[in-house]
């Protein structure tokens, strides 16, 4: 099926990243993010689709711990519990910045097509992701 929506696991890559974390035991769960995290920041050249998608999808895991975050499970999150992903933000907000990069072939994909509401869900998690100072404005769409 490919993708289906503009979300954060609506597609299959995601998908499969959230099964993955929902087979792995509880304690290796937060590496296997930290990881897919790490993964993404570490490409050299341009940011290959599906190393975004999985990266996006644990983004995704951790703004759901924030304020003002999404919760992320079934039909297309996973299933397990997350352990305290809270200490990973800056790393997400770093990989979502990458993935917003002219190096990025996801959003080269987006662009091409209609972008705008996939756009406006990875706003919505760095939104998530940076502390907010009192009366700071928020990025906008």
């Amino acid at each position: 099926m490919g993708t289906w929506d503009a979300g954060p696991f609506d597609n299959d890559t995601a998908a499969d990243f959230c099964d993955a974390l929902d087979d792995a035991p509880a304690g290796d769960r937060e590496g296997l993010i930290r990881d897919t995290l790490i993964r993404a920041l570490d490409v050299a050249d341009d940011l290959d689709a599906s190393i975004s998608e999985e990266a996006i999808a644990a983004a995704a895991l951790i703004a759901a711990q924030c304020p003002g975050g999404v919760p992320a499970g079934p039909p297309y999150g996973p299933k397990c519990t997350m352990p305290d992903l809270t200490s990973l933000r800056s790393l997400a907000v770093q990989v979502l910045d990458r993935v917003m990069s002219e190096s990025s072939e996801l959003l080269e994909l987006w662009d091409g097509t209609h972008g705008s509401p996939w756009r406006a869900n990875i706003h919505r998690l760095q939104n998530v992701l940076l502390p907010q100072p009192p009366g700071e404005q928020l990025r906008l769409i």
